[in-house]
């Protein structure tokens, strides 16, 4: 019996940018899969290559400011090694996304109806009535009132929340295998956020598409995905099941990021975690060791040597960290460290 293959395979994707203050890595060796009907959230602090790095699967960065390597291997196609005709073929209808910051994110000088139905007529083939109808169907689905009439309506007629749910309408728009869902939920009050979760879950479920949801917030990946990458600096420092991530972590960073959602199952905490000192500057020189060094509460000289991403307790729960796992344990249960 032949195992498939991952929907999305990426290896080693480096990103460099060259700018006026020096170079930026901006992505270091990132590599990770996304399988058929997966849900996989790639979580960190601002800064740490999430963007960057979906950004690159989209081919959407400026090819003349950036330098890309790596492969990325999509329905047996290096993505990296199309041509701009044979990518526009895949973006939008293939592989989607959901862009950061609904508020500029849409066009302000033309109709909402117009930026939806021109990807349809693009992908589907459909004339302008058929792309038409087809657009309101999906403003309905995503919980737009009357959007027989909302869709001749310009972008700023609509609240922060409306435009993510016409952001979500478009990427679904050509039912893509894979959808990115770039911090969905940014600027958006707390009811907001769960209803546009939620019709992401029901996008998946309606497409049968994949799912990476990028955000900085654990707690927004929590419900919703199967597996997470942790992400700092440009590198993935722990991957894994949901499960394992949230019962079991082993990157002190992770240790961190958990420790800064407040916790209605355990006692209140005095305060939450706080991590200390800032990411390393990006124009920075590389680092040799490991790249949380410098704001690790628990660096030891084995530090200087960068640690490999690898399974230390059980397969597919990777981590790169040299602490031994029986210090892990008893120092991610020690007051303060984890809420």
């Amino acid at each position: 019996m032949t195992v498939p293959g991952p929907l999305l395979d990426v290896r080693d994707l480096r990103v460099s940018f060259h700018t006026d203050a020096g170079t930026v890595a901006a992505v270091d060796g990132v590599s990770f899969r996304l399988a058929e009907d997966e849900v996989l959230g790639i979580v960190g602090e601002s800064g740490s290559g999430k963007s960057v790095s979906m950004m690159s699967v989209m081919r959407l960065l400026d090819e003349r400011g950036a330098e890309v390597s790596g492969s990325i291997e999509f329905g047996g196609r290096d993505l990296l090694r199309l041509s701009q005709r044979e990518m526009r073929s895949v973006r939008g209808s293939q592989i989607a996304m959901v862009f950061q910051d609904p508020m500029s994110s849409l066009n302000p000088v033309y109709r909402v109806g117009w930026q939806l139905t021109e990807q349809i007529r693009e992908h589907e083939q459909l004339g302008t009535a058929g792309a038409r109808d087809r657009a309101i169907e999906l403003l309905s689905s995503v919980g737009i009132p009357e959007a027989e009439r909302r869709i001749d309506d310009y972008p700023h007629q609509f609240s922060g929340g409306m435009r993510q749910r016409v952001m979500i309408a478009m990427a679904l728009s050509c039912r893509p295998r894979v959808l990115i869902a770039d911090e969905p939920t940014t600027a958006l009050d707390v009811t907001i956020q769960a209803q546009i979760l939620e019709l992401i879950e029901a996008g998946r479920t309606q497409t049968g598409a994949s799912v990476v949801l990028i955000t900085h917030d654990m707690g927004v990946v929590a419900g919703i995905a199967d597996r997470i990458l942790v992400m700092y600096a440009g590198r993935v420092i722990e991957q894994g099941p949901t499960r394992a991530v949230f019962g079991d972590p082993l990157h002190p960073y992770t240790w961190s990021l958990l420790g800064a959602i407040p916790r209605l199952d355990r006692p209140r905490p005095r305060r939450l975690t706080a991590i200390p000192g800032a990411p390393p500057a990006p124009t920075g020189p590389p680092a040799t060791g490991c790249v949380f060094a410098p704001r690790c509460p628990h660096r030891f000289e084995r530090c200087d040597q960068l640690p490999p991403l690898a399974a230390k307790r059980e397969p597919g729960h990777l981590d790169a960290c040299h602490l031994p796992l029986e210090v892990r344990a008893s120092l991610r249960e020690s007051p303060g460290r984890v809420a």
